[in-house]
């Protein structure tokens, strides 16, 4: 579904991402591990197109995407959950998610605000509420809600149990789980080995812009040194 090949992407002069490669399959959840500055953020705003790769591919669905704008990649079938979340404030939950409704596509799964939610039975209660009165785990959800209104059938998550409580957390775990069920690919950058072992069927750990490991959640879970060398803090 996914594939990046020896990406690189600078910030002005500092070479952020130097020669970053790993795949994701269909109904594949993949994490990037690292520490804060590693470039896990950088790689998935590199695949959006919001931040233009200066070398490496990039393929989604047999295409190449390195050099589409954002819109163009997101019309393709790839969806963005930022760390930063970004809801419209003034709006409602309902409004929220009625600006991120795109056509239904042959090949992926079609959400509407009802089976949103039944996976988000919180946002339910909350349909007519402005997102500004909304706490951080309840925008949280709204964002990755609404980025499934534009049918995907790909998501990128930057750090999606930042911050969260351990409840809210919980519930993020299922929606990814629900996610691949239906057949999504799904990419999650993250610093919590945790949350990664309860979603993710493989991952990749990036240090200092370069890929350190790849392979499946057991083999990273039975690997101490990895943990101490590049994942504590």
């Amino acid at each position: 579904m996914l594939s990046v090949r020896d990406l690189h992407a600078y910030y002005g002069r500092a070479h952020i991402l130097q020669g970053v490669s790993l795949e994701a399959d269909t109904g594949e959840v993949v994490a990037l591990l690292g520490r804060n500055g590693a470039g896990k953020s950088t790689t998935l705003k590199a695949i959006m197109g919001l931040l233009p790769p200066a070398a490496g591919e990039i393929v989604y669905g047999g295409r190449h995407i390195e050099r589409l704008p954002t819109h163009r990649i997101a019309r393709l079938g790839v969806g963005f959950v930022p760390e930063d979340r970004r809801i419209f404030s003034d709006l409602t939950v309902q409004e929220n998610l009625e600006v991120g409704r795109r056509p239904a596509r042959a090949d992926a799964p079609a959400w509407s605000e009802d089976r949103l939610f039944a996976l988000f039975p919180n946002l339910a209660a909350l349909r007519d509420r402005p997102g500004a009165r909304m706490s951080g785990g309840e925008q949280q959800m709204l964002t990755l809600a609404r980025t499934l209104m534009g049918n995907p059938r790909c998501v990128l998550l930057d750090e999606p149990s930042e911050g969260l409580a351990p409840i809210v957390v919980e519930q993020m775990v299922r929606a990814i789980r629900a996610l691949k069920s239906e057949g999504l690919s799904v990419v999650l950058s993250e610093q919590n080995l945790h949350f990664c072992l309860a979603v993710a069927d493989r991952a990749y750990v990036i240090e200092k812009g370069r890929i350190r490991f790849g392979g499946s959640m057991s083999e990273l879970a039975a690997d101490p040194h990895l943990h101490e060398q590049y994942l504590s803090v």
